[in-house]
């Protein structure tokens, strides 16, 4: 038989460290040297053991995987070194390359294909003998069954590829240098192309011409590390209409971009309904809402309408011979840039721009302005005609219509990374006990189940979240309050919480004097495990739990052994999406928190008295008034 080549394991979730592991060993053909979390564990292990091959995760804390990809093989020159990878970028693989990754293999690849793509690049090319290999090839055969569990997995993927592929929108995953990775049916009937002609196009193909908004855009998210990028382009071949691009970067646990997420709208319809508004706002709503009057060539008012005293607050009598340049805020006159557009205007025959303008109050409104050159039957020039409109409230509009978008990118790009890895884990635990599990070692089989739970949790815990958050959102959320132990509910939630961590889960709890409540005890479980996980997630163990009567209801206490909150997120630690760092999760775990305590009647707080053991804090009242479902 030939030697075992030695290898390492280098990815920040221990669950996935611990299926992949086995399933080397049990394989016959690795022999596992080291395990590590981070980036700087590598490189300690790659210089100490020198392995035939690592296996390196892309997305880590502190150092990430492309980071940490060359200063390994620096400290062991000989190793190969495999890219695994939950982010799904073909720049992303090339990039590897590049850097000296010997392959590139994705976490949503089945665990027998991982170990024959890793024997390929350090194992005898020639059929290996022996039970091992044999059980690999038998993994293969089109014949077996498929359990339930499998089943049950491959429902939970294709999940979010259903919704990528079925959304009305257009949809697609780009390189950083605008490559279409991936795209879903509604964008592939909006360019009228065949899908298999966009895999690897340059997106800025089908902008028409307008490439460099692409390249722009795309420079804005890689160099400027803008959130959301937005532009509108023409599209399509036979029937050209207007869509409106979106970008948004999906990034590692460093920050950097690894490739970009892209919704593609169409919205001509909606930009034909706008023009056509417009007009006939123009037309019939002028006197109130727009502001229309007369300059002559030296920038005086020379007429002045109802609209325009509406918008800026004079009368005719106060405003007729002043300079126009009195709308402008002090540093526009300074600069003259009042003058400045009535040059452009004179130059070009019309100028249009948006910005601040003062009220004659001295108050200050968003407007949109079109100055435009007059000329007499003999060309003469006679003046210059000025329309102006208060754009201050949909200004505000569109400033929460681009938050909403941020958010909703933000909730598709962390929903698709949380489930990756739990999915992974899951799928790889299933296939090796389905074809391998008689020859684990019983150590190593509860191992991979424990791994199965606790992913398996994590997968519930995240979908009860989105659908409680989605319930918050649409006012749609009852409780159905009943008698609930304090003592009781915390126990509970703790055994929850240790069954998914296990003995990473260190956790005390106090409850002095046992107390009734009223509360719904399904929310109120929801709310005391989300922050164990986040102090267990984001902390320092051991963790503290206490609970106790106050004089105005019942105070429940989360602590940990860890520093506290930053400054900065102390303010907004309990908001929708707040998040930090590369461990953040979805961002709605202690938003929920909150809002479930105020349904009940209480308040959700977090509290650093100064005594070096800051502490997440629920406060509910004994007997509250809640509606019942």
């Amino acid at each position: 038989m030939a030697q075992q080549a030695t290898v390492l394991i280098i990815d920040d979730s221990p669950e996935l460290r611990a299926v992949v592991g086995a399933r080397l060993r049990a394989s016959g053909l690795f022999d596992v040297v080291g395990e590590g979390g981070d980036g700087g564990a590598a490189l300690m292990l790659a210089h100490e053991h020198q392995p035939d091959l690592v296996l390196l995760d892309t997305s880590m804390p502190v150092l990430d995987g492309l980071e940490c990809l060359p200063l390994v093989l620096a400290v062991s020159p000989e190793s190969k070194v495999v890219m695994y990878t939950g982010f799904q970028s073909a720049g992303l693989a090339d990039r590897a390359r590049e850097l000296g990754a010997t392959d590139f293999v994705e976490k949503g690849a089945p665990l027998d294909t991982l170990v024959e793509r890793l024997w390929s690049h350090v194992g005898d090319p020639r059929p290996r003998q022996g039970p091992s290999r044999s059980r690999a090839l038998r993994l293969a055969r089109p014949d077996d069954p498929e359990p339930r569990a499998q089943r049950v997995l491959d429902e939970h993927l294709e999940r979010y590829r259903e919704v990528f592929d079925q959304a009305t929108i257009g949809m697609a995953t780009l390189t950083l240098n605008g490559s279409i990775v991936r795209a879903n049916r509604a964008l592939v009937q909006l360019v009228g192309r065949p899908a298999g002609d966009l895999v690897g196009l340059d997106y800025g193909v089908l902008t028409r011409q307008h490439g460099e908004q692409l390249d722009d855009a795309l420079a804005r998210i890689t160099e400027g590390g803008e959130p959301v990028v937005s532009f509108e382009h023409p599209i399509g071949t036979e029937r050209v209409r207007t869509a409106r691009l979106t970008l948004t970067p999906v990034r590692d646990s460093g920050g950097a971009p690894l490739y970009v997420f892209a919704q593609v709208q169409d919205v001509t319809t909606e930009l034909a309904l706008r023009r056509s508004e417009e007009d006939f706002r123009l037309l019939v709503g002028a006197v109130k809402d727009y502001a229309i009057f007369m300059l002559d060539v030296h920038g005086r008012v020379a007429s002045w309408n109802a609209g325009a005293a509406h918008i800026k607050g004079y009368d005719a009598d106060e405003i007729i011979g002043q300079h126009f340049r009195v709308f402008y805020p002090e540093s526009e006159r300074a600069s003259r840039h009042p003058e400045h557009n009535l040059a452009m205007a004179l130059r070009d025959g019309v100028y249009a721009e948006e910005g601040w303008r003062i009220r004659r109050d001295g108050s200050t409104f968003w407007a949109r302005v079109v100055i435009t050159a007059v000329y007499d039957d003999a060309g003469r020039h006679r003046g210059f005609a000025k329309v102006t409109r208060d754009q201050t409230d949909q200004r505000a509009h569109e400033e929460e219509r681009r938050r909403a978008l941020e958010q909703q990118a933000h909730l598709l790009t962390v929903t698709a990374h949380e489930l990756r890895t739990p999915a992974a884990v899951i799928d790889g635990a299933v296939a090796m006990l389905r074809d391998g599990g008689d020859d684990l070692e019983p150590h190593e089989r509860r191992k991979v189940l424990e791994a199965m739970s606790s992913s398996a949790l994590r997968l519930q815990r995240l979908i009860t979240d989105l659908g409680t958050a989605s319930d918050v959102q649409a006012e749609a959320l009852a409780l159905s309050p009943e008698p609930v132990s304090l003592r009781a509910a915390l126990v509970t939630s703790v055994d929850r919480v240790r069954a998914a961590h296990g003995a990473a889960a260190r956790i005390q709890v106090r409850v002095d004097h046992d107390v009734d409540l009223v509360a719904d005890p399904s929310r109120l479980g929801q709310a005391l495990d989300n922050l164990l996980e986040n102090a267990i997630r984001h902390g320092r163990p051991p963790v503290a739990m206490s609970g106790e009567r106050t004089a105005r209801g019942i105070r429940i206490a989360v602590s940990d052994a860890g520093p506290g909150l930053q400054p900065r997120l102390v303010d907004r630690v309990f908001d929708r999406f707040a998040h930090a760092g590369p461990t953040a999760g979805s961002g709605l775990g202690l938003y929920l928190v909150r809002e479930i305590a105020r349904l009940h009647g209480g308040e959700a707080s977090y509290v650093d008295d100064g005594s070096g053991r800051p502490a997440f804090v629920l406060d509910l009242p004994a007997q509250p008034e809640i509606p019942r479902s």
